[in-house]
């Protein structure tokens, strides 16, 4: 263990990686003893790896039972210093990377990050850009702005909204959102679905988000904002986690930005990224490429550390295996939908044409029971079995 803890010691560490490298020493040092108890064999001769190896030991290696009370909260520093320095490694890659790179360390991490998962919302969004948010169901919004909710339906909703930089802390934001879409439309719409977008374009959508505000006492943050502009176009805008923030300013070399930096988000952020060697290129070597050149401003969201729990923290993941929970009257908890939200879940599922018409007629008493909150795939399956 002496020897992986000294190793950095001994690498060509650039300043940011100095500092970081001694910051981790010095609250290794709080629980050297019981870092000392454990057996290590790897001993990786480059900085990344190093944060991996380590951190395995703090997450996994290290005896827990041994450790006293007040060294608990030192552990989990510990790992969390050692994800954003894995993250800031990671993503300082991007600025000299080339494409196939880029897509061949998206590739080997695929099950670590749910890719699937991830671009089933993307795929699930991208025919929504065009859509203003006032004429979108509150579940589909919900999906578009990055707010999990116990209404998304996971026959529907395949995907945890929430991936690409959640929103559920913005409270006043979404109760903005809910009360008064047509604000951030008027916003939105100053960012052209295709072609270039200009500064001028971002600025002026800045304005009349910031508008949008003006109606109530709340005060208008950055991170919504680059969700929204994220997903009305995943080519050019990156979205911000005010979690993830440290690690992906230090990689692009800037001061961390605040929650109100609207302006050095469009230089500092979204034309570094846009300039990157990898960002420019007009080739893709086969169809996962191509997905991914078509969302190049979100891949550097796939940077950010992820290990094998990654998958298990989606909150569909969760809905899928979460237990079923009762009332205290014996009957099972659900969440109530509105009539235009069960109307619009059922009519795409009726849509598919393997459901038997005499199943298709039984509409209105399956939007019933959707907006009861019952799942469509169970209202569908269950007519089935009544009706054959």
């Amino acid at each position: 263990m002496k020897k992986l803890l000294i190793s950095p010691s001994n690498m060509a560490l650039g300043e940011q990686e100095s500092q970081i490298y001694q910051n981790i020493l010095k609250q290794a040092t709080e629980i050297s003893l019981n870092l000392m108890a454990v057996k290590v064999e790897n001993h990786p001769e480059d900085f990344l790896g190093w944060c991996y190896e380590l951190l395995d030991v703090a997450k996994n290696r290290i005896n827990f039972e041994l450790l006293d009370d007040h060294q608990l909260p030192i552990v989990k520093k510990l790992q969390d210093m050692l994800i954003s320095a894995i993250s800031f490694l990671q993503l300082k890659t991007l600025r000299i990377a080339p494409w196939p790179v880029i897509c061949e360390f998206i590739r080997q991490r695929e099950t670590e990050l749910a890719l699937d998962e991830q671009l089933k919302l993307v795929d699930y969004l991208a025919p929504l850009r065009a859509t203003p948010l006032q004429d979108m169901i509150s579940e589909d919004r919900l999906a578009f702005s990055g707010k999990h909710a116990a209404s998304l339906d996971t026959g529907v909703y395949q995907f945890d909204v929430e991936w690409f930089a959640s929103t559920k802390s913005a409270k006043g934001f979404h109760q903005l959102l809910a009360d008064l879409p047509g604000e951030f439309d008027t916003a939105l719409a100053h960012i052209p679905l295709e072609g270039e977008v200009t500064a001028q374009h971002y600025q002026e959508f800045v304005v009349a988000y910031l508008m949008a505000f003006s109606h109530s006492d709340e005060k208008p943050t950055l991170a919504p904002a680059t969700r929204l502009l994220a997903m009305r176009r995943p080519d050019v805008f990156t979205p911000l986690v005010n979690s993830k923030l440290d690690p992906l300013c230090q990689a692009l070399g800037i001061a961390k930005l605040t929650n109100r930096d609207f302006e050095r988000y469009w230089q500092d952020v979204v034309v570094a990224i846009n300039k990157m060697p990898w960002f420019a290129t007009g080739s893709a070597a086969d169809e996962l490429e191509t997905r991914l050149s078509a969302i190049k401003a979100l891949l550097p969201c796939f940077f950010y550390y992820a290990d094998k729990d990654t998958p298990q923290s989606s909150n569909y993941y969760k809905l899928l295996n979460k237990p079923k929970r009762t009332t205290s009257s014996g009957g099972t908890k659900t969440t109530r939908r509105s009539k235009e939200s069960a109307e619009t879940l059922v009519d795409r599922a009726l849509s598919d044409e393997s459901i038997p018409e005499h199943i298709r007629a039984k509409r209105d008493s399956i939007i019933a029971e959707v907006e009861k909150g019952r799942s469509v795939d169970e209202t569908i399956s269950l007519m089935r079995a009544i009706f054959g």
